[in-house]
């Protein structure tokens, strides 16, 4: 998310990139963790931006979408819009049905970082993810699906075809659930899951600058006022 903060930042907008709780560190302290916690920080920010800045916009990258989305359902107004990059949904797959009984079980699988495109670049991510934490992922998607109708914000939408975390799947049904009637809807071709370290990294940075310069016009435009991101 680095990368995509400092370039909004570089462009006049007040921005926060919060670390949520169990991240950053060791995957053993995200295995303590779970969506409440996760959701609480991302909260916690909105609520200082409002505090600071005119006009808020929230970004969320994978499973950060569906905490925006959450944001966005449950700030209504206070959030001016919203942009996605391929955003979760749900925990696919078989195993996902075993969750609640293998995570006392098995501590962790495989993780899944670093699904980029492009050559010799890695993303900073866990090499296990706990599957408590996997177990309180998939709580939170169903959460957040059941919510997905109060969203009514203005939305930018960006998925990649070929992502091997996240399916095309996942993006199609949050566009056919929320509420918002400014919508678009934009294809990452050249990316695969972790788009904004990928080949269509400028595309999304961009994409995001003009869709706030066009709602919040006057705000972005070198006379003192700034958004939030």
């Amino acid at each position: 998310m680095r990368p995509w903060a400092e370039y909004l930042a570089e462009h006049g907008l007040t921005v926060s990139v919060p670390l949520l709780p169990g991240h950053g560190t060791r995957w053993e302290d995200m295995q303590v963790t779970g969506w409440h916690d996760w959701y609480a920080e991302v909260d916690r920010a909105l609520r200082e931006l409002l505090d600071r800045c005119e006009a808020v916009f929230v970004f969320g990258l994978s499973m950060g979408g569906a905490l925006t989305l959450r944001l966005a359902a449950r700030y209504g107004d206070a959030v001016r819009g919203i942009v996605l990059v391929n955003p979760g949904n749900k925990v696919h797959g078989l195993a996902a049905r075993a969750l609640p009984v293998v995570r006392h079980l098995v501590p962790s699988t495989k993780g899944i970082a670093s699904d980029i495109a492009k050559e010799g670049v890695a993303e900073v991510g866990y090499d296990r993810v706990p599957l408590h934490a996997a177990h309180s992922l998939r709580q939170f998607f169903m959460t957040v699906d059941a919510e997905l109708p109060q969203v009514t914000q203005p939305v930018v939408l960006l998925h990649s075809p070929q992502d091997h975390v996240v399916p095309p799947a996942d993006s199609a049904r949050i566009l056919s659930r929320i509420s918002s009637t400014d919508v678009r809807e934009i294809l990452l071709e050249q990316s695969y899951h972790v788009a904004t370290l990928d080949h269509d990294a400028e595309l999304i940075f961009d994409e995001s600058l003009a869709f706030v310069e066009r709602l919040a016009s006057g705000l972005v435009d070198g006379k003192g006022s700034r958004s939030g991101g």
